[in-house]
């Protein structure tokens, strides 16, 4: 039992280590630390030191640097290469199970492993204490559903209530080593400074989506009429997308709303 316990861990962290895709070109690496609004007194936490040439780049920018990595050799490497930095707190260890600051002011950049990207963001984001702006290196596919391209998401609209997000760069495959087989984006998360829902309210849209994407927001199933979603949209002049159904994140938060609203009158 132990032996295939301690065989598992050895696997999880060569997974890891082999879906690490690392940016070491100089002036690419200062190009995208210049696309994030990072200060001479800011904490910045990374994720994935590698042979720590991001880590260099953010150690020269911000006013304290923690960096997580998992690999016990990169890690080496990375010890020697910043060993003249003594704003930078390099952890040896699984980023799943790093604690994050429980108070206080941080940032994020990180070139995150791809194949843990929905574990990294979920943590990042449901945090008690999450960080107020997040530079993430991830893959294309996932940075749309995250954003909701084309269309909205479950994740996409559970993300907005708290998150502006937007693709700030677009990398080749030939920036990173190994070249990786899909197509990457650096992502910036931007906390909003008041979420649109608050706890209780967050929970009951979770449930409004789910609802709605199953059965329709409208319709049999749905937990509106048509007329009740027409007059809502239009009364907050969202009526001019609504020809393709609900569509757009705005929408989905003005019909639940609205149907907050007729709970409340029936109570």
């Amino acid at each position: 039992m132990q032996k295939n316990r301690r065989q598992a861990g050895y696997d999880y962290i060569k997974q890891v280590s082999d879906s690490q895709n690392f940016l070491t070109e100089w002036k690419l690496i200062q190009r995208i630390i210049r696309l994030a609004d990072i200060q001479k007194e800011d904490t910045v936490l990374e994720i994935g030191t590698g042979k720590g040439h991001l880590t260099e780049a953010l150690c020269k920018r911000a006013g304290k640097v923690r960096s997580v990595e998992i690999d016990k050799k990169l890690m080496e490497s990375a010890q020697k290469r910043l060993m003249k930095f003594d704003n930078v707190e390099l952890a040896s260890g699984d980023f799943m199970k790093y604690r994050l600051p429980e108070k206080g002011d941080y940032k994020v950049f990180a070139n995150i492993p791809f194949f843990l990207t929905t574990q990294i963001v979920e943590k990042l984001t449901s945090g008690l204490n999450p960080p107020s702006d997040m530079w993430l290196v991830l893959e294309k596919g996932a940075a749309k559903r995250f954003l909701g391209l084309p269309q909205e998401t479950k994740k996409s609209l559970e993300l907005k209530v708290r998150w502006e997000m937007k693709i700030v760069y677009h990398f080749r495959r030939e920036d990173f080593h190994p070249k990786p087989s899909v197509d990457s984006v650096l992502v910036h998360f931007s906390k909003k400074a008041i979420a649109d829902l608050n706890g209780r309210e967050y929970r009951a849209f979770q449930k409004f989506i789910e609802q709605g994407m199953k059965y329709g927001v409208t319709g049999k199933g749905g937990l509106l009429t048509q007329r009740q979603a027409s007059a809502a949209l239009k009364r907050a002049g969202l009526y001019h997308a609504y020809e393709d159904g609900v569509t757009l994140y705005i929408q989905w938060l003005c019909l639940f709303r609205c149907y907050q609203g007729l709970k409340g009158r029936k109570l």
